[in-house]
């Protein structure tokens, strides 16, 4: 179903770093994800620059394993569930929407695994961005601290749109406690009370890479998904977060006492950033092709506040 027997299991583990146990037990299941999300970078460069991101696994390999480049959720989510299915995991997919403030409803276009294990289902989040490094346990008010790590989050059961009840993912509030992250390119919106802000809902309704490919061909190809204009990379270290939105740069660490690092950077030095800061290495082709789209956003926007007298 998740096309894991096309999967070159080696290279993937090889990819990550794993030479760990590979039965399907928690300790593995915990094991991978931390591998996955602090090996595997987070962007959207192919939406941003092309307007096409193929699911295909023998595409997502090809771009993700053995090379420096990473992907956004539907790509992460399917190459991370083909290797659950060869290592034998019992899980399902589901989609989740992210949550920009009050009242407002946003498309369910986040992917995500739930995993079955002993009677315990596990939310895998492994391709938001600003990913936890471990599993969280579905259960209605868990509060989990990434082990290792200083990362926290807060799942609640609650209804997460007019008469439906689902799950709501929290992270603290930024710049109090432990210094939210802005997640997949877009999250953010109202406080939960006690240091908390929603990032995403999701439901346990179970999807399929038919409706990933769906959503998928929204968030690569409209011109009102917020990938196809706009640059957003991220890298996740135990410590702290990397971001490039557009062409600012920004390091995030847990802490009250930590605000952001923000760097505002020209078009042209990008591709450096990019490959110093999150270690994507892009083509001389695909860097010419980022500064000029970046340039030209650049361009456009002061255009329209030098007519709004800005």
């Amino acid at each position: 179903m998740w096309n894991g027997d096309a999967l070159d299991l080696d290279a993937y583990l090889t990819q990550l770093g794993y030479e760990g146990d590979r039965a399907p037990t928690l300790e593995t299941l915990r094991a991978l994800h931390r591998a996955h999300v602090l090996s595997v970078r987070w962007e959207n460069l192919d939406a941003f620059l092309r307007g096409d991101v193929p699911l295909d696994l023998g595409a997502l390999q090809a771009k993700m394993i053995g090379n420096p480049r990473g992907g956004y959720c539907f790509e992460h989510v399917s190459l991370y569930a083909a290797a659950l299915e060869r290592l034998g995991f019992a899980f399902f997919g589901i989609q989740g929407r992210i949550h920009v403030g009050p009242g407002k409803i946003l498309p369910a276009t986040h992917a995500m695994l739930v995993i079955e294990l002993d009677g315990r289902r596990w939310l895998c989040d492994v391709g938001f961005g600003a990913s936890p490094l471990e599993p969280i346990e579905i259960t209605d008010r868990t509060e989990a601290t990434d082990a290792q790590s200083v990362w926290s989050y807060l799942l609640l059961r609650e209804e997460v749109t007019p008469g439906a009840d689902g799950w709501t993912l929290y992270q603290p509030v930024a710049g109090g406690g432990d210094g939210g992250a802005v997640g997949d390119g877009v999250a953010g919106g109202g406080v939960a009370g006690g240091g908390w802000q929603p990032r995403h809902t999701f439901t346990l309704d179970r999807q399929y890479l038919a409706d990933y490919s769906m959503a998928n061909h929204f968030i690569a190809t409209s011109s009102h998904s917020p990938f196809t204009g706009r640059l957003f990379v991220q890298r996740v270290f135990p410590d702290r977060l990397q971001v490039m939105d557009d062409r600012t740069l920004t390091t995030v660490r847990p802490g009250a006492d930590s605000p952001p690092e923000v760097r505002e950077l020209e078009a042209a030095e990008v591709p450096k950033a990019l490959a110093d800061d999150f270690g994507i290495e892009l083509t001389e082709a695909d860097a010419e092709l980022l500064v000029a789209k970046l340039s030209t956003r650049h361009g456009v926007r002061n255009h329209r506040l030098r007519r709004i007298g800005r």
